[in-house]
């Protein structure tokens, strides 16, 4: 009796595994072929199937910017501090500095950098081309720009606010005397954004006078054609500094404006890159170490500070090892960084200074002075 219930029992598992097989084959009937060629066989006949042996083996943005030997960075050639460009077409300014900051991790050449300047309204649409590898061109983070622009925003690099900027003969002391002046800002802006709810909110009437760059905002503030010009207090600082006019910041800031680099979604392993590469600007700075010194910390008897630097340090069976922080880069990317760029203190005060902007005391100060600049152990 036993024995006849078991016989059953294997009969219908038999029947099972028979019509698992079948339904296996009818999905598709050439897969057992494709599955036992190589890729260098060619796989199978359909085109899709090529193409995506190929995307698997060419990796994602850090695969294809080592590849080509160059990063491509979108970036700023109107705003000086920021992103300038020279009489001889060279860029400079902090924001491309951490486009430098990238290329050094990722390349091991801080000038392995090629700049795309774009004005406000670009910015988005050739991220998400796939033109520009990388976004640093103070850009606001904001939920819907994280949202529903397909970029993804990573560590805070300035922290900044909405300010508004008048001619010192103006009369205008504060907001309250804006009501019906006119106002200059950049188009495709958050600060066009927040201009319209703010005033709105308090009741203040006022016409706004759009315009696509700083190259055409600028003259147009100093010959009248505008009454208030109102951006980023960065921005407004910076400008300030070179113009033929005398000027008056208003008191009230308006908005949070966090700056820092943007990827496109969907490529966790170049956000990873990227976020790290630009927090060792900050790290470095904590320890003291910058461009100046970072040879010295390479003997350094603090085995975090090696690892940081990607020297050999002792692991718990008493051998010397460097180090792997997983993220598919050289172990020395940071001392890269430092040593050919510097930490984020010198990024600041080297392009940002001669604005007038002050590292101490600001939102941007370390945050054992204070500030906001605060990153995860690098373990």
């Amino acid at each position: 009796m036993h024995n006849s219930k078991l016989l059953k029992l294997l009969a219908v598992l038999l029947a099972f595994v028979m019509i698992a097989a079948a339904c296996g084959d009818d999905d598709d009937e050439g897969s057992t072929d494709a599955e036992t060629e190589t890729p260098d066989e060619g796989g199978s006949d359909g085109e899709g199937d090529d193409d995506t042996v190929e995307l698997t083996q060419s990796g994602g943005t850090l695969a294809k910017v080592q590849d080509a030997g160059t990063l491509q960075c979108g970036g700023n050639d109107t705003l000086p501090g920021f992103g300038i460009v020279d009489a001889d077409g060279a860029f400079s300014g902090f924001d491309i500095d951490f486009c430098a900051v990238v290329a050094a991790a990722v390349l091991g050449d801080s000038t392995a950098v090629e700049v795309t300047p774009l004005v406000a309204a670009q910015r988005f649409p050739t991220l998400q081309s796939g033109e520009i590898d990388i976004l640093i061109r103070n850009t606001t983070w904001t939920a819907s720009r994280d949202g529903a622009e397909q970029a993804n925003f990573l560590h805070t690099t300035f922290y900044d606010g909405q300010g508004f900027m008048v001619a010192a003969d103006s009369g205008i002391a504060s907001l309250d005397d804006v009501a019906d002046a006119s106002i200059c800002v950049l188009t495709g802006t958050t600060t066009l954004l927040n201009l319209n709810a703010v005033l709105g909110d308090l009741g203040i009437p006022f016409t706004a006078v759009e315009f696509e760059s700083n190259d055409e905002l600028n003259p147009a503030f100093q010959a009248g054609q505008c009454e208030v010009w109102t951006s980023d207090a960065s921005q407004l600082a910076s400008f300030a500094a070179n113009m033929d006019i005398e000027t008056s910041i208003l008191p009230e800031i308006i908005s949070k404006e966090p700056l820092g680099p943007v990827v496109a979604d969907g490529d966790t392993e170049w956000a990873q890159v990227v976020n790290w590469a630009v927090m060792a600007t900050v790290q470095a700075w904590e320890w003291g170490i910058d461009s100046t010194n970072v040879d010295d910390f390479l003997t350094s008897e603090d085995s975090n500070i090696l690892r940081f630097l990607g020297e050999p340090i002792e692991d718990d069976d008493g051998n010397s090892v460097v180090a792997e922080v997983g993220l598919g880069l050289d172990p020395k990317f940071a001392y890269n960084i430092i040593s050919q760029v510097g930490n984020y203190q010198e990024i600041f005060e080297k392009n940002l200074g001669p604005i007038g902007l002050a590292l101490e005391g600001s939102p941007n100060d370390l945050w054992t002075n204070g500030g906001l600049q605060y990153v995860p152990p690098f373990r």
